[in-house]
């Protein structure tokens, strides 16, 4: 969309959390776990465990972890038992916001997600309320560097994504969430490992936000949920202007 910045507020934010090293060791390991208990423990048979423990690798995680998470998950060694949520709700302004959770405690999660949200003059909605203001696709993201945006755009088409917007930093490709695989498998060969491949909810018609204090007030209060060792992702129905988003802070 021209004029707006849909992607980078949450690059940036997703710096800051890289930083916090531990908690994001924590955050995959789960994912890993998870991914093994709803799957197999063979990445090979099991994209989601293959895409998890490349996220894995991407951020440092030591191999025995990413071992151990893998037989947790098979039962092999003892450990949590996650089931996996998603909270839908209202940030400052109406705008909607779907959280995803994976949890061992599901009234510990409700209980500060529901804090976080009333704080920042938001609220937690039923099931549904703000579900159908997304979908749910798949992305795939590469360094900017790796290619132009042109020649990005037209090797997305070909493997079989649905669009790819190109910034000065990454590369966006999105796709129906069934081919989310096959995509990035297509573009790997290509372009080689791809910076993330996820499933995400995509605002079918996202806000724009064009007042600085409410867009500071919203990403503060995604970066106060996406802090909760039992949140894995924030999405938000908003593009926030371009102009706007220079003058942000982390």
């Amino acid at each position: 969309m021209a004029g707006h910045s849909q992607f980078a507020n949450i690059k940036h934010r997703k710096g800051a959390q890289d930083a916090k090293r531990s908690k994001l060791f924590t955050k995959i390991a789960r994912e890993i776990i998870i991914a093994t208990q709803l799957g197999q423990p063979d990445p090979n048979f099991n994209a989601r465990l293959r895409n998890a423990i490349a996220a894995a690798k991407k951020a440092g995680l030591p191999k025995d972890r990413i071992e151990n998470s893998i037989k947790k998950g098979s039962g092999e060694l003892a450990g949590e038992s996650y089931v996996e949520l998603k909270y839908e709700g209202y940030g400052p302004g109406g705008i909607a916001l779907i959280i995803e959770v994976q949890t061992d405690n599901r009234n510990r999660t409700a209980s500060d997600v529901r804090s976080l949200l009333t704080k920042a003059n938001g609220s937690l909605g039923e099931s549904g309320s703000v579900g159908f203001m997304f979908e749910k696709v798949g992305q795939v993201s590469f360094p900017a560097a790796i290619a132009g945006g042109e020649a990005m755009f037209e090797a997305a088409l070909e493997a079989g994504a649905s669009n790819c917007e190109s910034g000065s930093e990454f590369h966006e490709i999105t796709c129906e969430a069934a081919d989310l695989n096959a995509v990035k498998e297509a573009l790997m060969a290509k372009f080689g490992e791809p910076e993330e491949a996820k499933l995400v909810w995509k605002p079918k018609d996202p806000m724009v936000v064009d007042d600085q204090t409410k867009a500071q007030a919203i990403l503060d209060l995604i970066e106060s949920l996406e802090d909760l060792d039992d949140v894995q992702a924030v999405y938000a129905n908003m593009v926030i202007d371009a102009e706007i988003a220079k003058n942000l802070s982390s």
